[in-house]
């Protein structure tokens, strides 16, 4: 059972950066699609950012141009750089599978305001 640990939220004004880190529990997460989701409070979780094992990207529409997912499979780590941060990004945000299938961690605070 893979698990994972974010780290790298925070508090940021808007048109800031942050970057989110991953770990995964286990070197099988190699094998797999990965994916950032958020969720804002009350809000159903959505999918962000996704990333396949050959490093193929796909992007939600309002993050497209801001966000940028990356992997580094040797040290069982996934990315989100986030950039031009708005209000409407706060939310905590997850990594996991692409799919949603592993277990969910605690995530990380991301809170963009003035």
């Amino acid at each position: 059972q893979v698990q994972f640990v974010e780290s790298g939220g925070g508090l940021v004004q808007p048109g800031g950066s942050l970057r989110l880190s991953c770990v995964a529990s286990s070197s099988i997460f190699r094998f797999y699609h990965m994916g950032w989701y958020r969720q804002a409070p009350k809000k159903q979780r959505e999918l962000v950012a996704s990333i396949s094992r050959g490093s193929s990207t796909v992007y939600e529409d309002s993050v497209k141009g801001r966000f940028t997912i990356s992997r580094d499979n040797a040290k069982n780590m996934v990315y989100l750089q986030m950039n031009s941060l708005k209000a409407e990004d706060t939310a905590v945000y997850y990594c996991n599978l692409a799919d949603g299938s592993a277990s969910w961690g605690l995530g990380t605070q991301v809170t963009v305001s003035s």
